[in-house]
């Protein structure tokens, strides 16, 4: 066989040599994937590949964005329509409730008209004891006062003796806890001084009470002036109190040194009758006890203590 027969018939040359299929040579199919970097040319003088050059961009996923001409909802707005009606009408709730309540503190704080006349005792319930103001609008006559609240015991002694005490000055010891404490606490500020208030508005000049709060206050004050010198222990072992008396000292505030008014400097005492103190104005545990405990020691009640007591 010749050399012709070798390259004319279906010969087995590759397809990089001629004559190989195709009939044509061509360059060797590159492996680099579409869309890649691919080298730049050779420098002749260097034989180092130039810089790469970049394939054509590849698109990305799309991501949606917001729909054109569609306006994006915040805040209640943006909720459901219940959602929506659920959340205005708590706002109106809230709403009204306020203006409700900044018209009782109003009327409450304001001079006496018809509406405090009519409905006092609605405004009255609204405001106490949580949201009570002591000052007044447009007061003429604001306090130029310092009242001190005192008080004394009558003791029954252990061998049958009746014994009176000092008088214990109440306020100024609720002054003196205050003074220096930067968070003195409700009863030393308000609790003595708004249960005089309470009876003094509630009783006349005679001491008399007026209608059912007179006696409420009264109970209230006596209370207080107990366990508060029971606190004190006025007496000695085995001695106890048998009556309480209450009185207010009430001194004018000096004017200042520029202004012309006189003012009395001697001051003013209001002295309450002596109060009987009863088995219902012992603390609770002390009362019961005694009782529970002469009861079962002889079978029958303890006189001693309701004798003391009456």
């Amino acid at each position: 066989m010749d050399r012709n027969d070798k390259g004319s018939g279906g010969g087995s040359g590759g397809p990089g040599e001629p004559g190989g299929p195709g009939g044509v040579d061509g360059p060797p199919e590159s492996d680099v994937p579409a869309g890649a970097d691919e080298p730049g040319p050779v420098d002749p003088e260097s034989g180092v590949p130039g810089p790469e050059v970049p394939g054509p961009e590849v698109p990305g996923p799309e991501v949606p964005g917001p729909v054109a001409g569609r306006e994006v909802r915040v805040g209640i707005a943006g909720l459901k329509l219940g959602y929506q009606i659920a959340a205005a009408c708590a706002l109106a709730v809230v709403a009204v409730a306020a203006c409700v309540h900044i018209g009782m503190l109003f009327l409450h704080v304001a001079p006496s008209n018809t509406l405090t006349k009519q409905h006092g005792d609605v405004v009255d319930e609204w405001i106490y004891p949580e949201f009570e103001q002591n000052w007044k609008l447009f007061a003429p006559n604001p306090l130029q006062q310092n009242v001190a609240v005192q008080a004394r015991a009558e003791l029954r002694t252990a061998d049958g003796g009746v014994r009176t005490t000092e008088w214990y000055g109440l306020s100024a010891k609720d002054s003196a806890a205050i003074d220096g404490n930067l968070l003195p606490s409700h009863t030393q500020q308000n609790e003595l001084r708004r249960a005089w208030d309470f009876y003094v508005g509630s009783h006349d000049s005679q001491n008399r009470p007026v209608g059912l709060r007179g006696q409420l206050s009264e109970h209230y004050v006596r209370r207080i002036a107990y366990l508060r010198l029971d606190r004190e222990e006025p007496g000695n072992k085995g001695d106890e109190i048998a009556r309480v008396q209450l009185r207010s000292k009430t001194t004018n505030v000096r004017p200042p040194k520029w202004s012309d008014e006189k003012v009395p400097t001697k001051p003013t005492y209001r002295v309450l009758p002596w109060w009987t103190v009863e088995p219902d104005d012992l603390p609770l545990a002390e009362g019961k006890g005694r009782a529970e405990t002469a009861a079962d020691a002889d079978g029958r009640p303890d006189t001693d203590v309701e004798g003391a007591a009456r």
